[in-house]
């Protein structure tokens, strides 16, 4: 039997079975339930396999005429390069391992300096653009600033809880390292499907031009852009999605059940692994496929603006509009997909928890998960930015980017920042996305917490009892 949860001398029942409900002096939420293992969403699987298989078809087809060589018939030796990659990614995986531990060590500090880059970075926006005469500009990062400022005030208070998410999750996935080895599988993945569908779109887009009697004034056509976007939108959104969802199915089975999470390859990585890509799979491509269209749309809009005819500042403002909209289905989805990931909920149930969530626990969901996001950019940023010193490095002791022909240097640093940003960012996606879980299970099973993680738990608590104290 769980432990109740005392709110304010009241003992509240537990109304999960694998835990109790976190009660605070708000509101108590219902806590999920594990559901039983079948095929959700199968018809959204079904549309991700057919349009991979589309698009390989496509580039089978059309992929030719955009791999055509150059009229001189000229090719280059790109083996530094080459080179040069591997030994940047090697060294952005042991990078990335020493921004993890450094988090380990000082995650407070982090979060506060993370806060207070953005504020700076906000204020920068506001004099560059005052001294260069951009007023308007000015204007909107005096604003920028001011809203920065006044949010850092908010929200200082709750560093400490943050502080203990972050600490949190970083124990779960440092406890089931192995679950990074399927992010970088998937992020593989990911830059496969980019190439190739780059390879069909050129090759289709040279097909569907239409132009003028005179060669001139072409324009591409619209509704294959459609569809090829978003083609490219949902298989990305899948794989990145995948990656979140296996996290969140570690981290639960890591509070609930430790013994069967503590290894770098545990049975919980390799079956929340295989609950993605099976049962879990077509509600992951359900919320991506919506994320996807609006994508897809605010690109038509651009490419439309692109080719103005008139009515830019209309599409401008389409473009922003659906902007917005991916953006809020994107974060919406973040969390839907936690559900997914924990209990096995289809796309439409997870949402209602989603929305369960929101009203309860809403502001301090998206303080904490904001706040540890915030670090996870700049550690990403750092990291990128020593992988860059380090390949200027290796182009003034070495040959590698001889081929870089003007400025070498730039072509060499610019290689090792986007390299050691991309490498970095995927392994502390899978923190940011256990942080998310870490949110989620603490508002619905802390027993489970306490009795299995009671020095976790009693941080959490704790800073939680600073927010709002006597509500724990």
């Amino acid at each position: 039997m769980s432990t109740p949860v005392v709110v304010q001398g009241t003992p509240v029942a537990n109304p999960h079975v694998q835990g109790a409900g976190f009660a605070t002096s708000i509101t108590t939420p219902q806590a999920g339930q594990k559901q039983a293992a079948r095929c959700n969403d199968p018809i959204f699987a079904l549309l991700f396999y057919v349009t991979v298989i589309a698009m390989v078809a496509v580039s089978v087809i059309y992929g030719p005429s955009a791999m055509e060589s150059d009229e001189n018939g000229e090719s280059y030796d790109y083996s530094g390069y080459v080179t040069a990659t591997v030994i940047v990614v090697c060294l952005s995986f042991l990078a990335s391992g020493g921004a993890l531990a450094i988090m380990m060590c000082i995650p407070e500090t982090l979060i506060k300096v993370s806060l207070i880059f953005v504020v700076v970075l906000a204020g920068l926006w506001m004099v560059m653009a005052f001294l260069s005469g951009q007023i308007f500009a000015g204007i909107m990062g005096a604003i920028f600033f001011a809203m920065s400022l006044c949010y850092a005030k908010v929200v200082w208070g709750r560093i400490p809880f943050a502080t203990a998410n972050l600490v949190t999750s970083m124990t779960a996935i440092k406890a089931n390292l192995g679950v990074t080895a399927y992010a970088y599988l998937f992020t593989i993945i990911a830059g496969v499907w980019s190439i190739l569908w780059s390879v069909s779109f050129v090759g289709i887009y040279n097909e569907s031009e239409t132009c003028d009697a005179r060669g001139e004034n072409c324009e591409p056509g619209y509704g294959i852009l459609f569809v090829l976007f978003v083609a490219f939108f949902f298989v990305q959104q899948v794989l990145s999605s995948c990656v979140h969802t296996t996290v969140a199915g570690t981290v639960g089975n890591w509070w609930f059940e430790p013994a069967e999470a503590n290894s770098c390859c545990s049975s919980a990585v390799n079956n929340s692994f295989l609950r993605t890509v099976t049962t879990s799979f077509g509600s992951i491509c359900f919320g991506s496929l919506i994320v996807a269209i609006l994508e897809a749309l605010r690109m038509l809009a651009r490419a439309a603006r692109e080719n103005d005819d008139g009515n830019g500042i209309l599409l401008c403002i389409a473009e922003c509009i659906l902007g917005c909209l991916s953006s809020l289905m994107e974060y919406f989805n973040k969390w839907a997909f936690i559900y997914v990931g924990l209990y096995g909920y289809s796309y439409l149930e997870a949402g209602k928890n989603v929305f369960t969530l929101f009203h309860n626990r809403g502001w301090e969901a998206i303080i904490a998960d904001d706040l540890v996001q915030n670090v996870l950019f700049l550690m990403s940023l750092m990291t990128g930015g020593v992988m860059g010193g380090l390949a200027l490095i290796m182009d003034v002791s070495t040959d590698l980017f001889e081929e870089a022909g003007g400025d070498s240097k730039a072509v060499a640093f610019l290689l090792g920042f986007i390299v050691g940003l991309a490498i970095s960012s995927v392994l502390l996606s899978t923190v940011g996305s256990g942080v998310n879980a870490v949110i989620v299970l603490f508002a619905e099973a802390p027993a489970d917490f306490e009795r299995n993680h009671p020095q976790l738990s009693q941080r959490m608590r704790t800073t939680w009892n600073e927010v709002y104290p006597g509500s724990v």
